[in-house]
């Protein structure tokens, strides 16, 4: 980098460079939200498949609970039976109320099971129609984001070339410029959502904000022996004239 060079030169780099930043910002107004889109349908997509897997454990589990107790009722049926068998053999009172005894537990193990079954179907129900409503749900968010993809790769697709062009030229470019006025530049083009920091006056009015720019102001820009700042947003000042003066 020459360190001999004029404000107007300058000037010139700074709304060069600009110009190119904008064909970039051009091209990432082109892909619009949709790489913010995709990421958040990603996020969301995958916050569905943990409580997808968390719900499917969960019914599983309550399938298996059911599935114990139901067991457990077969055994304690099967032992009634062996029960009132063996009270026909029984050779006095005291096995027979015995006998009983060990009915009268089993019959109380089957009710308890039999309200913890209707206890867990009712959980398995509730617990299968969310799963059911999350899995739709995943459905209808991995379509989208199908379909957001399909279009960003297009966009993509036609775009890459020209960007990576751009992005090349960029660096060569900022090479060029003095780092402080770099500096300056990114953090006032950080500042406004159209990443413009360098302006150019349009119809006596600073092409950033609008803003009129007095006569005198305007002459100081155009002689470029100073780089001026608009007093309303603070973008770099050029005269549309800047381009070609250069050439001149």
């Amino acid at each position: 980098m020459s360190t001999d060079l004029t404000v107007a030169d300058k000037l010139r780099q700074l709304y060069e460079l600009q110009l190119i930043d904008s064909e970039i910002d051009q091209i990432n107004v082109l892909k619009g939200e949709l790489p913010i889109e995709v990421q958040d349908l990603e996020d969301e997509i995958e916050g569905l498949n943990t409580r997808i897997t968390r719900l499917s454990d969960q019914v599983d589990d309550l399938k298996g609970d059911i599935s114990r107790h139901n067991g457990n009722i077969e055994e304690s049926n099967a032992l009634i039976e062996r029960y009132k068998t063996q009270m026909d053999n029984v050779k006095n009172n005291r096995e027979y109320d015995a006998l009983t005894k060990e009915i009268q537990m089993q019959e109380l193990d089957i009710k308890l099971a039999e309200k913890r079954i209707r206890e867990s179907n009712v959980q398995l129900e509730s617990k299968s129609e969310t799963l059911g409503g999350a899995q739709e749900r995943m459905g209808v968010k991995t379509s989208d984001l199908d379909a957001k993809k399909v279009e960003l790769e297009k966009i993509i697709e036609k775009t890459v070339k020209e960007e990576e062009k751009l992005k090349r030229k960029r660096n060569r470019h900022t090479k060029q410029i003095e780092s402080r006025l770099i500096g300056s530049y990114e953090k006032i083009r950080s500042s406004y959502r159209n990443g413009l920091a360098v302006a150019t006056i349009a119809r006596d009015a600073c092409g950033g904000c609008f803003n009129k720019i007095p006569a005198q102001v305007q002459l100081e820009i155009g002689t470029r022996k100073k780089i001026i700042a608009c007093e309303h947003c603070g973008r770099v000042l050029v005269d549309d004239q800047i381009m070609e003066a250069e050439v001149a």
